[in-house]
């Protein structure tokens, strides 16, 4: 699996904002994230496409996305994104 910079960016972003908020919720934050990246490790077919060739799969308890697209056998994450972000965001990383 590969985790592009920006999607990497994105994660640190989001833990240390949920770390700002509760001591431990970043933690927390990235617990939920690497359940999804295994799951799509996993199963990376069971998640639709959501824009092209773009998948996205959903964290459980955070309002956050996985974007990813697979190329041959390699998973790449494009980025980590809260929800409700503009989803042109993740777009212009294809």
């Amino acid at each position: 699996m590969i985790i592009r910079p920006e999607a990497e960016a994105d994660l640190v972003y989001a833990r240390d904002w949920y770390e700002h908020q509760c001591e431990g919720l970043g933690a927390a934050f990235l617990l939920c994230v690497d359940e999804v990246l295994e799951r799509i490790g996993r199963t990376p077919e069971i998640y639709s496409a959501v824009y092209r060739d773009v998948r996205r799969a959903l964290t459980r308890r955070f309002p956050y996305a996985v974007y990813y697209r697979m190329v041959g056998d390699e998973i790449i994450v494009l980025g980590i994104l809260h929800t409700h972000r503009d989803p042109r965001e993740w777009r212009l990383r294809t």
